[in-house]
């Protein structure tokens, strides 16, 4: 066993999302066992102060590392960093006879019951200064001490998160709550003494890893250890460029990056340096930079920058180039900065001047995207540790589900279940009472039902100008398309679904498909059923949305409506009659027509320098002659699935679907109406059952079935709208197309029923 007053260091590595905020100290079995510590003792962890955890074994892939996991909220009690080394050695906490708490966070003011913060900490080990959290129910091992399970399953009695911070303990020292401890709750906000700043951790940032990684080697690394670039004889870098959608977190992160590396933090947000004087903006961002290096280290951070610093040629006003000009001179001009790192974040790159973009100032630019499924995930973790979720919760099952989803929607997202599970309880309160009885608190949980209706009010930001709603068809409610089917799935479903496997193989999924064929085949029903299969966004589009009267708009529609698409994947973009979107150039008189450069504009979307990942496009027309032929080559639309009549045996399945919820008669042969229905398009049998209910509700409004005579009358009445001669030329149009997209030029189009190739005289 080791000497108490000599104790060991170990290197400092940051724990999972799910252990943050509960106390404990991942350390190495070896370590454990050098210490004579069994799991859930107190440990002492001594950097810049000391700090209390309980010690755990490490997680399954940490075997044989030496390293122990801390949480951001440890980190920052014992004032180290990820990579630090810090001093273990085993030590007994007392019973602590009375604690003191305060909210840890500003504009926060709490009432409640201080029991319930008894139960929530107990037998937490605690310090005075230490900031802790409290942490919603967790699955743990049902394996654990007795003590170490109540630790980590400790219950919940809040519907979020709540940092407190510890402001004094009786007696001193390292102590924790048992169930005579006199716990006390202040109302007002308290500055920990000494700890360092612990609002916003590492922790509190899910989906973003390799994005974590970059920011602290560009700014935690001269800020920390300005040395080695001393050494190695070159200049620190001094600015990071954080941009991507809006809610993504740019602006989190980079509080997390300060807190964590222990940096002064000063924040400008662009409309607030700009002055009415002459000079006076200037001078705002000249005194900020002052104080940063009066201060250093330390991190300037300019939040929504394209406000303060547009592009110089592009802008009227004399005021906006001074500053821009200013704020250039003052990230590299000719007085030296040292230990100062300039952070800005927008989600307008584009409109940012151009010299603010090079090495010197903004040395790096980091893309803080939507997050994967994945990061999903991890953001749901953090979203839902301070909350009481039901058994049935499945955040694995909501992060496949919220596509396209930034992590402002899911704590949206979070924020509406928790309304929703307090909608619940709003019939036990008494709102004449100050107080909520602590049994009624006790029940409250958030359930699977309160996310289902969550999700439908929360809308991914990222997709709000083009979200339509999520299609609801499936492949069960489509019928006589078997080959459409197994070749929309082949090539949209399993891409998206399992890209590994495409990866594997060598080869790259298909970026189109064009579903073309007679009316009323069912190419819409396709194109609503794959992106319902795929779990994609869903993205529907026709030409009357994307083109405009205006100079260049129409491309402009259709660049915005790709690039929003990339930032969702994945995505599935629908667009309806394509043919009057992407018509053949070089029909055009004079000028060139507005389609020929929205055919010019979706060629280079499609197979343009920038790649399409894990986004379709899928294009329903009946008339695939007059699309310009570029489109119908392998790289863009590179399925050309011809959806047919169906056969008889398709014809009695669709008729099965749409009579499901009929009530018929045992008279009712859907076998003779599929083989008399020859010719019948999906859309011409959907019209018959239709017309057969009416003639059943004509004879009484109280009819309570359908009789084939019902369906005799409706087969009377009702035609195939494709002619015997419809069907043999579109049957030769499938042909040539498959030969060469070149032919689909040579082929002409005369009118519905009259479809002749150019050349031939009609029958």
């Amino acid at each position: 066993m080791a000497d108490e007053d000599a104790p060991l260091k170990v290197q400092v590595a940051n724990a999972r999302k799910e252990d943050s905020g509960r106390g404990l100290a991942r350390l190495p079995r070896a370590t454990m066992q050098q210490l004579g510590l069994s799991e859930g003792d107190v440990v002492e962890l001594i950097g810049k102060r000391s700090t209390p955890a309980r010690a755990v074994p490490p997680y399954a892939e940490d075997e044989g590392l030496d390293i122990v996991r801390l949480d951001g909220l440890q980190r920052a009690n014992a004032g180290i960093g990820s990579g630090d080394h810090v001093g273990i050695r085993k030590i007994e906490s007392k019973a602590a006879t009375r604690v003191v708490f305060a909210p840890a966070q500003q504009n926060l003011r709490l009432q409640g019951s201080a029991q319930a913060l008894q139960r929530v900490f107990i037998g937490r080990p605690l310090t005075s200064g230490d900031v802790v959290a409290t942490v919603g129910q967790q699955r743990t091992d049902q394996d654990a001490p007795p003590h170490v399970r109540q630790l980590l399953g400790a219950p919940a009695y809040a519907l979020q998160e709540i940092r407190l911070v510890v402001v004094s303990t009786a007696p001193k020292g390292i102590v924790h709550i048992d169930e005579t401890t006199e716990v006390e709750l202040r109302s007002e906000y308290e500055e920990p003494k000494e700890a360092r700043r612990a609002d916003v951790t590492y922790d509190d940032i899910g989906g973003m890893a390799g994005t974590i990684d970059q920011l602290r080697e560009m700014v935690e690394l001269p800020l920390r250890y300005p040395e080695l670039f001393q050494r190695l004889g070159v200049d620190p870098p001094k600015g990071v460029l954080l941009h991507g959608p809006p809610g993504t977190g740019k602006t989190r992160l980079a509080r997390a990056v300060a807190n964590e590396s222990d940096a002064e933090f000063f924040l400008i947000n662009g409309p607030e340096i700009m002055g009415s004087a002459y000079g006076e903006s200037e001078k705002r961002l000249r005194e900020v930079f002052e104080e940063a290096a009066n201060a250093a280290p330390s991190i300037v951070f300019i939040d929504e920058i394209d406000s303060i610093a547009p592009k110089r040629g592009q802008v009227s006003g004399e005021a906006e180039k001074r500053l821009v000009a200013q704020l250039l001179t003052l990230m590299d001009g000719l007085e030296a900065r040292a230990n100062l790192v300039v952070i800005a974040a927008t989600n307008r790159p584009e409109a940012l001047d151009e010299a603010l973009r090079r090495p010197g100032r903004f040395d790096r630019e980091i893309i803080v995207g939507v997050p994967d499924e994945r990061g999903r995930r991890e953001i749901l973790g953090i979203h839902t540790r301070g909350m009481p979720l039901g058994d049935k919760v499945d955040l694995e099952e909501l992060a496949r589900t919220t596509f396209g989803f930034v992590g402002a929607d899911i704590a949206a997202l979070a924020r509406e279940a928790a309304i929703e599970a307090v909608r619940r309880i709003m019939p036990r309160l008494n709102l004449e009472e100050r107080t909520i009885p602590p049994e009624v608190l006790d029940t409250l949980s958030v359930t699977r039902e309160d996310f289902v209706e969550a999700l439908k009010r929360v809308q991914p930001s990222a997709m709000r100008e083009v979200m339509v709603q999520a299609p609801t068809v499936r492949w069960d409610d489509i019928g006589g398309l078997d080959d459409a089917q197994m070749r929309l799935k082949e090539g949209v479903e399993l891409p998206l679904k399992d890209p590994d496997a495409f990866r594997r193989m060598g080869i790259r999924p298909a970026k189109g498909f064009l579903l073309y064929g007679p009316p009323g085949t069912g190419k819409t029903l396709l194109a609503k059923a794959v992106a319902r299969e795929a779990e994609a966004n869903f993205i529907a589009t026709k030409s009357s949305d994307l083109l405009s009267k205006w100079y260049g708009e129409s491309e402009q529609q259709i660049a915005r409506l790709f690039a929003r698409a990339r930032q969702v994947a994945p995505t599935v973009i629908f667009i309806d009659e394509l043919d009057s979107l992407v018509p053949a150039r070089g029909g055009g008189l004079g000028e060139p027509q507005v389609t020929e450069r929205v055919v010019n504009t979706i060629l280079a979307e499609m197979d343009g320098l920038e790649e399409l990942q894990s986004v379709v496009v899928i294009g329903a027309t009946n008339r695939p002659n007059l699309i310009d032929p570029a489109l119908l080559r392998p790289g863009r639309f590179d399925e050309l699935i011809y959806v047919t009549v169906p056969d008889a045996g398709g014809r009695r399945r669709i008729l099965a679907i749409h009579t499901a919820r009929m009530p018929l008669a045992d008279d009712v042969d859907l076998d003779d109406m599929a083989r008399r229905t020859e010719r019948f398009t999906g859309a011409d049998l959907e019209d018959l059952v239709r017309r057969a209910g009416l003639f059943a509700l004509r004879e009484s409004l109280q009819s309570t079935e359908v009789t084939m005579a019902h369906f005799e009358r409706a087969l009377g009445e009702t035609r195939a709208t494709v002619t015997p001669e419809m069907e043999r030329e579109y049957e030769t149009m499938a042909a040539k197309l498959k030969q060469e997209a070149s032919a689909i030029s040579q082929i002409g189009f005369i009118a519905p029923g009259m479809l002749t190739p150019k050349g031939e005289k009609n029958p």
